[in-house]
């Protein structure tokens, strides 16, 4: 690479000159040898963090909305410096969040659910607003829990006021609850759950099933404590216990501030956490539900992979879908998430685009590559091959030299020069018949002599139509043979034929 150019610019003039071919490469760096170090990984066929490699593949594109427990501290900041788009996207959800909390969003314990709902959105809408200006285009919307609010925003089911005072007053509403429950992730199928949690009915219930054999029951912590000792669990940390019987004393009043909102239907269509299909009609009803009832992760994620979606991102402040989605899935999908816990976030987020785009999602790289004149680049690698007929080489032995040819090279051994001057118009008439002579196919006939006339020897066979008389005339397409031969008929036995010999 010419030290000399701008690698953006460089890059910049291969994502909007070239053709986007079927095998495709990212290189990632701040700096030219950052890039210089990549390009040299990726001519040699070997591995660096900085380069992504794929090959543009057929499907459709999901984006998944991460939901409640994913959420840390000063999430978001790297992209909110970096990126123009998403900081604006941001300071408006904040600006509205801050008319309806305690406090500024910015400065609240993102660990309590009033305020971990409310970053978690304001993260999630800011997102899919920055990926959204490099091109990119879901087939489809699934989130986790509060992530279906998100997807519901920006499919325009909901206006971002309209959303924010639901997400405010869900947060709000679960804080107010009293504490006391609690959450356990099983390794088990739903089935053995259910079974398990029969004499428990009313007071603990499935929260999520979030793949075959990833189950999440949440309600009363006295029970669930004395639950599934013979099995895989994870105690979540949480404040309260989400999706179960104890959120039942918020859900009139938060059926209230539903029901004063307006719902259109989605511009996208977004898979449902109480179906695993698409949503029909979202209505105040639908989302208390949604507060009460099992999130079906696992079941969204197939319905997604029977229709074809091939490619997954994540839209959240970790991978945690990600690694949820990839034990639900049989085949073998593209999943990356957008941000990463203890990762650079705008190196993560261009990671991520580079590998949707490498597997064939459409990315508008000029969303941050500089605008400008292209950089003149060396034309393709191509592995050439010659196709045009090489002429025969000519054959030395046997050659008759021409009289004239014998005169002119004397006159040029002897140094001449008025014998080549005289012999010169000759030897190029010559040259030119010679030329065209090889450009042109001669046809010639040979006599080939005075010839025998051709006899018939032997005894001959000849198949004929019945007749009627001993001795028929010779069949009409046989010519007799000078000498006059003597033909002989024969009647047989096998389907009325005749047999017939000539002899000479």
């Amino acid at each position: 690479m010419d030290p000399n150019l701008d690698p953006a610019a460089i890059g910049a003039a291969l994502a909007t000159a070239r053709a986007s071919l079927p095998h495709r490469a990212v290189v990632l760096a701040d700096s030219t040898a950052g890039f210089v170090e990549g390009l040299a990984a990726l001519e040699a066929g070997s591995s660096a963090a900085n380069v992504v490699r794929g090959s543009a593949g057929e499907g459709r594109l999901a984006l998944l909305f991460t939901g409640q427990g994913a959420q840390r501290s000063d999430m978001g900041r790297g992209l909110y410096e970096r990126f123009p788009v998403f900081a604006d996207a941001y300071d408006a959800v904040c600006a509205r969040f801050d008319t309806l909390l305690d406090q500024p969003l910015r400065d609240a314990d993102v660990n309590q659910t009033v305020y971990t709902q409310a970053s978690l959105f304001a993260l999630e809408v800011a997102l899919f607003r920055l990926v959204e200006s490099f091109g990119l285009q879901p087939d489809f919307l699934l989130g986790h829990s509060i992530g279906e609010l998100a997807a519901a925003h920006v499919a325009d089911v909901l206006s971002l006021d309209d959303t924010v005072a639901l997400v405010a007053a869900r947060g709000r509403l679960m804080q107010a609850l009293p504490s006391g429950g609690a959450m356990l992730a099983v390794q088990a199928t739903e089935a053995e759950v259910l079974s398990a949690l029969e004499p428990f009915a009313g007071r603990v219930d499935i929260a999520a099933v979030n793949g075959p054999t990833s189950i999440v029951i949440s309600g009363d912590a006295e029970v669930i404590d004395q639950l599934f000792k013979d099995r895989k669990t994870s105690r979540l940390t949480v404040s309260h216990a989400f999706h179960s019987p104890l959120m039942e004393p918020m859900l009139d009043e938060f059926r209230t501030v539903a029901a004063g909102l307006t719902y259109a239907p989605p511009r996208i269509p977004i898979i449902s956490n109480l179906t695993g299909l698409p949503v029909e009609v979202h209505s105040a009803d639908y989302w208390v539900r949604h507060v009460r009832e099992a999130v079906r992760f696992a079941d969204g994620i197939a319905w997604l992979e029977a229709n074809e979606v091939t490619r997954f991102l994540e839209v959240g402040p970790s991978g945690v879908l990600t690694a949820m989605a990839q034990q639900c899935l049989t085949g073998e999908p593209v999943l990356t998430a957008a941000l990463r816990k203890d990762r650079d976030e705008p190196t993560t987020l261009l990671h991520a685009l580079s590998t949707l785009h490498v597997n064939g999602a459409a990315v508008d790289w000029t969303a941050i590559l500089p605008q400008g004149p292209l950089v003149d680049l060396p034309t393709y690698a191509f592995q050439r091959q010659h196709y045009w007929i090489e002429p025969a080489p000519l054959a030395v032995a046997g050659v008759v030299e021409h009289p004239d040819d014998a005169a002119f090279w004397r006159a040029v051994e002897d140094n001449d020069l008025d014998g080549v001057a005289a012999l010169l118009p000759t030897q190029a008439g010559r040259r030119r018949e010679r030329t065209i002579d090889g450009w042109q196919y001669q046809i010639a006939w040979t006599p080939l002599g005075n010839l025998d006339p051709a006899r018939l020897t032997g005894t001959w066979l000849i198949t004929a139509p019945p007749v009627s008389t001993p001795n028929p005339s010779p069949p009409p397409s046989v010519t007799p043979a000078p000498t006059s031969p003597s033909w002989k008929s024969t009647p047989t036995t096998t389907g009325g034929r005749s047999r017939t010999t000539c002899s000479t």
